[in-house]
């Protein structure tokens, strides 16, 4: 494939993928802003994301590994024997129906001994909406997972709207229904349930009968997709166990009102990490597909592109969530989550961190690093919860934004050293970006902090995060760090 093709397969699956990031992200924030602002109290709100933190950790044995496992041996099959993708996508989702079929049963069955264990009796009913839950959103993650494997993230990108926008409606109708929490959280289900039927009917119709069928699947090929799901459930269980269970663990040692501050805080910064994470979507297949075809060098020159414009974005952005973080939490969703203000500002710095990892980490399963990732998120998952059980009791939920971000930073490290043994990566090149990128940020900064008194709402609010953002791009383009006619040209 030539340079022209790839980037125009990439820039197209980015549009794709932003596009649709962009109305997750547009309602999301909706949803959110509804729920804390206008539906639900700090308590109702904590309760709702506990419950979806405890059902993240469970949702692991409904998928484990096996989606991405079987997203891999479609991208390998593609190119070798394309007779063996259906053979693919039949065992990888018997194997997952399976999977699913026995956790719904497991936590339905033992719902209140899970709410015990988290000690809040309040969650039982809102487990046993959580079996549908779990059902509905491993259906997502597989047909999403397929959709990468064809390198068709526009698809993926559908099924991620029709998720959003049906999650918002549902949501908001049922909790005006005078659901509460539960009412919410059957809103997530709708959601899942929405997105997973428009999946699987474009999966089926698109790509599962356009693959020419063998006469025989290849020996072997059902053991090497199960063993190749362990590493990744390995990484899998480490990342949901590193993402959930300080969550978890601010319900149980603190109270839901706290959850709901955390939860806040964290669901702020993932609106900001959109463009990093519709990026890393999207090119993590590439890497796999250029190792594949011995293209070694392009595949580290496609890395570093997207590194450098990551790294530009999200320092001077960090930066300005910190900056910006109280009059954020005390305009858009008043006073009463003030709490969130000091996790929020600490997350200034997290969001760098994941937008690395975001355009790093899925690209090391693509090319077949998964167990070393898996060892990696292991040990820095048994890390964050033993930080989390030291910080949190001696300092409250700040313990737990401070035990994710040294954990996470750690983690990510490691998947960026896995990742340059394997690509010939021109370190110097990014270690200047990084030093431009700080550089930039402190004007930036001067700009944001002069301004800031003058907030008293949510128009100044805007009006001072565009100004801030105004001098960055000033600064970007003049320095020549970011060239836009390329970029537009690319996305147009």
């Amino acid at each position: 494939m030539s340079n022209a093709s790839l980037t125009e397969r990439i820039a197209q699956g980015l549009k794709a993928s932003l596009l649709a990031e962009i109305v997750y992200m547009i309602s999301n924030a909706a949803l959110v802003v509804l729920l804390a602002r206008f539906l639900l109290d700090p308590d109702s709100y904590g309760l709702l994301y506990l419950a979806i933190s405890v059902l993240g950790v469970v949702q692991l044995f409904g998928s484990l590994g096996l989606a991405k496992s079987g997203a891999r041996y479609v991208t390998e099959y593609l190119e070798k024997d394309a007779t063996q993708v259906r053979g693919v996508l039949r065992a990888t989702l018997k194997y997952n129906l399976v999977a699913v079929a026995l956790t719904m049963l497991a936590l339905a069955v033992f719902r209140e001994q899970v709410a015990a264990i988290v000690d809040e009796p309040a969650l039982v009913p809102l487990l046993l909406v959580g079996a549908s839950y779990i059902a509905f959103y491993s259906l997502v993650s597989y047909v999403r997972a397929m959709f990468q494997a064809f390198n068709r993230v526009s698809w993926s990108a559908v099924v991620r709207s029709a998720e959003s926008l049906s999650r918002l409606v549902f949501a908001a109708a049922f909790v005006l229904l005078g659901l509460g929490a539960v009412g919410a959280l059957l809103g997530y289900v709708a959601g899942a349930a929405m997105g997973a039927l428009v999946g699987f009917v474009v999966l089926y119709r698109r790509f599962y009968t356009a693959q020419p069928e063998a006469e025989t699947l290849e020996p072997g090929l059902n053991r090497r997709i199960l063993e190749y799901s362990f590493p990744l459930t390995l990484t899998k269980a480490s990342v949901v166990l590193d993402s959930r269970i300080d969550t978890i663990l601010v319900g149980a040692l603190l109270n839901t009102t706290a959850v709901g501050y955390y939860a806040l805080a964290s669901q702020i910064a993932d609106f900001i990490i959109v463009p990093a994470t519709s990026l890393g979507y999207t090119i993590s297949p590439t890497f796999g597909e250029q190792k594949a075809s011995n293209e070694l060098d392009r595949a580290a020159r496609t890395y570093e592109t997207a590194l450098r414009h990551v790294l530009l974005i999200y320092i001077p952005a960090g930066v300005g969530l910190a900056l910006v973080a109280e009059p954020t939490i005390r305009f858009v969703f008043t006073a009463e989550y003030l709490g969130a203000v000091p996790l929020l500002q600490l997350f200034g710095f997290y969001v760098v961190v994941r937008a690395v990892h975001k355009i790093t980490g899925d690209g090391l399963d693509y090319i077949g690093r998964a167990s070393d990732r898996a060892r990696a998120r292991m040990v820095t998952a048994a890390a964050n919860f033993g930080l989390n059980l030291l910080l949190i009791p001696a300092i409250g939920i700040l313990g737990a934004a401070i035990a994710t971000i040294i954990t996470y930073t750690t983690y990510t490290l490691l998947n960026v050293y896995y990742l340059f043994r394997e690509l010939p990566v021109e370190v110097g090149r990014l270690l200047y970006t990084i030093a431009a990128a700080c550089g930039i940020s402190v004007p930036m900064a001067g700009v944001v902090l002069l301004a800031r008194s003058a907030i008293s709402g949510i128009p100044s609010l805007l009006a001072v995060v565009f100004g801030g953002g105004l001098v960055w791009a000033l600064l970007a383009v003049s320095s020549g760090l970011l060239d836009v006619r390329r970029i537009v040209a690319q996305l147009s």
